[in-house]
């Protein structure tokens, strides 16, 4: 835990500098990932951009791997301006609002040009909320497609009895009791201690997090399911872009919308290359076979179902809208 003397020093770290005679600002950017995350590089390209269009006018300082504040910390630090901006993966918001999840839904958006769709047909309700509470969103990344990690051969929806699997978010939890299974909810950085003392026996997540993470070392086997593509997103606190020149303001803009795009991109290319590596290193990768694909289907469905009635109205205008985008194409 940071002292509330460091807290301090961070927020006026944060605000405004003199640096040969001109006055410069400086933000703290916080983001749980390693520097190693295709995310983090993203992010810290993103503050370098700004940097440069700026003429170093704005110093965005990025804070990776949880080494500034806790994942679950980060918003609310962004909102009370201890720091000035921040990232996340969206869904571990689900607690706040259904919206939230809906990119963690699964089979509503399994490719990257449908989850595309889906964060166009979010982003204003999104943004709305989160200006609510004076934050504004920046740009947002998805992670490649959802598989499931085991150290066997998975045939249907039976062997998830009894198993203990990580969800890094609320609806992956309740996925994985639709399939019988055992949530257990940990931390990136914790996954490869969770397997070892036997707290985990296998995990939802992509090939990108397998990769970093050596999944071969806990699991031999990967069933590519292509069931959610989750989001990062980056995010930062009003007034501290308020605070900003009109020339400072766009220069930050533009550079999120090439981060927003470089990010996909990058998403696709890790998603290609974390692939190969696994398989390189033992893993063996499946498609789900018809028995196992109805019952991931059918948890997919009770969960969107449940998830339809406890988001309400506004969530069905966001799948009208994003299924208008879908026929639109």
């Amino acid at each position: 835990m940071r002292t509330m003397h460091s807290l301090a020093w961070l927020v006026a770290l944060g605000s405004i500098s003199v640096t040969g005679g001109a006055m410069a600002a400086q933000w703290n950017l916080a983001t749980p990932y390693g520097d190693a995350s295709f995310h983090t590089q993203n992010t810290q390209q993103f503050a370098e951009d700004v940097a440069q269009a700026t003429d170093g006018d704005l110093d965005i300082n990025v804070h990776s791997g949880g080494s500034l504040i806790a994942h679950s910390e980060i918003k609310p630090s962004v909102r009370r301006g201890t720091v000035q901006a921040g990232e996340i993966f969206l869904s571990t918001l689900s607690n706040e609002s259904p919206i939230y999840e809906v990119d963690t839904l699964p089979g509503l958006a399994s490719s990257y040009a449908d989850a595309y769709d889906l964060w166009q047909a979010s982003k204003p309700i999104i943004t709305q909320m989160f200006a609510k509470e004076g934050l504004m969103p920046l740009y947002a990344v998805p992670w490649p497609a959802q598989g499931i990690y085991t150290d066997f051969k998975l045939t249907d929806a039976s062997q998830f009895k009894g198993l203990r699997v990580r969800a890094p978010n609320i609806n992956t939890q309740r996925f994985i009791e639709n399939l019988g299974g055992l949530p257990t909810e940990t931390e990136e950085a914790d996954i490869p201690t969770a397997f070892s003392t036997g707290r985990v026996d296998a995990m939802i997540t992509s090939v990108s997090t397998g990769e970093s993470m050596a999944a071969w070392d806990y699991v031999s086997n990967y069933t590519d399911a292509q069931l959610w593509l989750p989001k990062n997103i980056v995010f930062v606190n009003k007034r501290a872009f308020d605070r900003l020149d009109d020339k400072t303001q766009q220069a930050v803009l533009e550079a999120a919308k090439e981060a927003e795009r470089r990010g996909w991109q990058a998403s696709r290319e890790d998603s290609a290359a974390s692939a190969k590596a696994l398989k390189e290193h033992g893993i063996e990768i499946s498609k789900p076979n018809e028995q196992l694909a109805a019952d991931l289907k059918a948890a997919g469905k009770s969960l969107f179902e449940n998830w339809q009635e406890r988001a309400g109205e506004r969530a069905q205008k966001l799948i009208d809208r994003y299924r208008e985008r879908q026929a639109a194409e």
